[in-house]
């Protein structure tokens, strides 16, 4: 059994300072001594200590002094593996080791659609998010990502720089390209070297005069246009039929998790364009109409018009806080295995991949809502929560009670004025 941990840990010393180190915490067992202007860094003062409560009020702690002053793509992409190397040490514990790999593997495609998701619209807001004090990190990540990509659109110089890894059609590209093309050093020359190109320069002078000219049109004009078309295709249809490839004609081989959020994901994407576009038409209103007219004066400035710009700020801001926190809720689920409930949105969903299968392991978590489904409970007002991750039962918010009885106790009044 010893031995089983030792090769499912990779043979890491799971400690203290391990767990620290991942998140980037400094450890109170190191110390920085300063010794004639000679900076010693590093030095334990003990090792090997054990992960405990303490371990976690570290992390805790180190965590937020980190993020308060904004929070980043990569402190996220932190939290996110973290999370999955937890909960895949807690199902090989469970379950084995092959079983393990296979539900934290669904777990990390469904949260890859939610991330690429989350990079989609932090790249939609990238100037708006700027503006804002807590998300300008967040922004400055959107712009570089955005220029990075342009970059390696527009030039060709460094093949593979800043390829990340929840772009993988991008990674075997460049992965491919640099595989068969290399430059020389001394004069800056490109050679490929693919087999076609080694048999052409393997030809005799005679036979090079008649099909380099071919050769070369092919592999500068012809195979790059064809490229860029496919790509400018590609990058309009891809989601659309890798969907329907994956959860349509795969879908025998497509996990329940998956197909559920990836439809969740399509269904919202409509709901989604109306805040973008009002949030757009929102800040063109502030920096077209409003500003300006607060600087046509220096001397006098008109308080309404403080007020209004003030107030839309405030709108943006809520707005869009709103939006990124239900991505975070709904990503931090699908990494986890797990169901949300969401009125009108999840019956839409489940009307176009069914209910979850109850008997495999793979599937992921509850849905309890499902549950009162099969047994015929009708409900005249839909609940809007079933516990923390769809567990439904004692779980429900007491909060909201309340409240959706006194939206039932409205809307069956109104439902008795219309029957008179």
């Amino acid at each position: 059994m010893l031995y089983f941990f030792k090769i499912l840990l990779l043979l890491i010393n799971i400690d203290q300072e391990t767990i620290l180190k991942w998140f980037g915490v400094e450890s109170p067992t190191s110390k920085t001594i300063l010794t004639n202007n000679v900076t010693l860094s590093n030095i334990e003062v003990q090792t090997g200590s054990p992960i405990s409560f303490e371990t976690l009020r570290l992390i805790v702690e180190g965590l937020w002094e980190r993020v308060q002053d904004g929070l980043t793509l990569a402190d996220i992409e932190n939290l996110l593996f973290f999370i999955l190397f937890l909960r895949f040490i807690i199902l090989a514990i469970r379950y084995n080791l092959k079983t393990s790999v296979y539900i934290t593997c669904i777990g990390l495609f469904a949260g890859y659609l939610w991330y690429r998701h989350l990079i989609d619209l932090i790249s939609m807001y990238r100037s708006i998010l700027i503006k804002l004090p807590y998300l300008h990190k967040l922004g400055i990540d959107a712009v570089q990502l955005r220029s990075m990509s342009r970059q390696m659109v527009l030039t060709d110089l460094k093949l593979g720089d800043n390829v990340h890894w929840y772009n993988p059609g991008q990674l075997i590209y460049y992965a491919f390209t640099k595989s068969i093309i290399k430059t020389d050093s001394e004069t800056g020359l490109r050679y490929y070297i693919d087999p076609v190109s080694m048999i052409i320069s393997n030809l005799k002078e005679s036979d090079k005069l008649n099909i380099l000219p071919i050769y070369y049109k092919i592999y500068n004009k012809i195979i790059p246009q064809a490229f860029e078309a496919v790509s400018k295709f590609w990058a309009q249809l891809s989601g659309i039929a890798a969907y329907a490839v994956i959860t349509r004609i795969g879908k025998r081989y497509c996990p329940y998790l998956v197909r559920w959020h990836w439809t969740f994901l399509l269904i919202i994407g409509f709901i989604e364009q109306i805040l973008v576009y009002f949030v757009y038409r929102v800040s063109y209103f502030q920096a077209a109409v409003l500003i300006p007219q607060t600087q046509v004066s220096s001397n006098f400035v008109d308080q309404t018009l403080i007020l209004q710009v003030n107030a839309l700020n405030g709108l943006i801001a809520f707005i869009i806080s709103i939006h990124l926190g239900l991505i975070f809720f709904g990503l931090f689920h699908a990494i986890w295995g797990q169901y949300f409930y969401f009125p009108f949105l999840v019956e839409n969903t489940e009307l176009h991949i069914g209910p979850r299968p109850k008997n495999s392991i793979y599937s992921g978590g509850n849905t309890a809502w499902q549950d009162e489904k099969n047994k015929n409970i009708q409900r005249f007002f839909p609940k809007f929560w079933y516990g923390w991750f769809g567990s439904g039962k004692t779980n429900n918010l007491k909060i909201l009670q309340p409240f959706q009885r006194f939206i039932a106790n409205i809307l069956k009044y109104l439902r008795k004025q219309f029957r008179r």
